[in-house]
């Protein structure tokens, strides 16, 4: 069990090791010099050089590297060249908006798509199947601006359910915080809610026929039973890394949610760094981003072992 966790963790040091070597030569091998790529057409000598210094373009390209790596393994992102602000600083603003978003989507996710799944596995074949499937082609046809706007319209605007935009940190309130949080969460989940549905109805119709499930409705099992704590069960791999993988992609992903809502999380910090032409922002997110990600399939991968045993092997 020890070995299976090891390797894992062991083979993700090389993946985050090849998007540090990525993050790092994407500025310096994009044609042109990249203190004028950085500051802009209309920048001074003085900038251009102050920018060069900052990030040691005067040094060769592997001593560049291995100080930049220094910098990372000491937790120093860099300093924002717009706001003079440390990156991590930056990040750290701006990180529980997105989180928190991305927790209560994943959350609402799962409440809705897995028995949405299951119960068209159960009745497959029928009219509760066809909507399910209908509402899962239909989720990801719609793109996740318009379903905000449709959203913002519908319960904010026409119906004063809610405030169009802004947001409000979970220490205020779960009330406050919902009422800011559950139309983006909304907006965010209706793909994932159509992936995860489509993905659970396929899992659970590849165990449905299987002869333990069969078993277990000889024995005279209750039919909630038999699907949730049989059936599910034994198909929920599939399905849980497709609900890890969404969270992960959730995180790197909320720009377009965040800039509909207003919401000031990390997606309105990558847009406001692409804009600026922030380098060392938009680095420090995309290893961030990445990092969050490695760790989440991760995570995934090791709760195999928990619920296939023979996965460790």
């Amino acid at each position: 069990m020890f070995g299976y966790f090891l390797r894992r963790v062991l083979a993700a040091v090389p993946v985050m090791a090849v998007v540090a070597l990525f993050v790092f030569l994407l500025l310096r091998l994009t044609p042109g010099d990249p203190a004028a790529i950085i500051a802009g057409d209309m920048a001074t000598p003085q900038q251009l050089e102050k920018i060069r210094t900052a990030l040691g373009l005067h040094e060769p390209i592997h001593i560049q590297f291995l100080t930049w790596v220094q910098r990372l393994m000491n937790g120093d992102f860099g300093v924002s060249l717009l706001s003079n602000k440390p990156v991590t600083t930056l990040i750290a603003q701006r990180l529980e908006p997105t989180i928190s978003l991305a927790i209560l989507t994943i959350i609402l996710t799962i409440l809705i798509s897995v028995p949405m799944g299951v119960l068209a596995a159960w009745r497959h074949g029928s009219w509760i199947d066809n909507i399910v499937m209908s509402a899962s082609v239909l989720g990801f046809s719609i793109p996740v601006f318009v379903t905000g706007y449709i959203l913002i319209q519908i319960f904010a605007l026409n119906l004063g359910f809610v405030p169009v935009q802004g947001f409000t940190s979970i220490s205020k309130g779960i009330g406050p915080f919902l009422e800011r949080a559950i139309l983006p969460a909304l907006t965010l989940s209706s793909i994932y809610i159509a992936l995860i549905a489509r993905m659970t109805r396929a899992a659970m119709l590849d165990v449905l026929g299987e002869d333990y499930v069969r078993t277990a409705r000889a024995k005279g099992l209750d039919e909630k039973a038999v699907l949730f704590r049989h059936a599910l069960r034994n198909a929920a791999v599939p399905i849980l890394t497709v609900i890890g993988t969404g969270f992960a992609l959730m995180i790197s992903g909320v720009v377009v949610t965040e800039s509909v809502f207003n919401i000031p999380g990390l997606g309105r910090l990558t847009v406001d760094a692409i804009l600026a032409r922030d380098y060392p922002v938009i680095q420090g997110l995309i290893l961030f981003t990445s990092g969050i990600y490695v760790l989440i399939n991760l995570l995934i991968d090791l709760s195999y072992a928990f619920l296939d045993p023979r996965i460790r092997y």
